[in-house]
């Protein structure tokens, strides 16, 4: 399991807001909610650290990311999945001699079709 944690700072997440108010066909991204919720941006991030630290552990631990730029953030997630890919021990899975013989017999039921 990989967990992320998207961290925008406040200034970046104000300028966000802007630009979904400015650009018309952003518009719809925005809500009002946004707005009063930003006055308990301390609490939530304190609420963040806490559930972060609580729910850390050596086999899934959090990678908190910072995403005030998206193209970092995105390509710091995708780094962090191709690592962990690559520590896994994939293998195509064998066939025993059964498995072995139907597809023999398979192949063999094909080369005789006549198209």
């Amino acid at each position: 399991m990989l967990k992320f944690f998207l961290h925008m700072s406040k200034a970046e997440q104000k300028q966000r807001f802007i630009r979904r108010i400015e650009i018309p066909s952003h518009n719809w991204k925005f809500s009002a909610a946004d707005i009063q919720e930003r006055q308990y941006w301390d609490d939530y991030q304190r609420a963040y650290d806490d559930a972060i630290t609580k729910t850390a552990t050596k086999a899934t631990p959090w990678y908190v990311i910072p995403s005030d730029s998206k193209w970092y953030s995105r390509l710091c997630v995708s780094e962090i999945i191709n690592q962990r890919l690559s520590e896994l021990p994939l293998a195509y899975p064998s066939l025993d001699a059964s498995a072995q013989a139907q597809l023999k017999t398979a192949l063999e039921q094909l080369d005789r079709e006549t198209d």
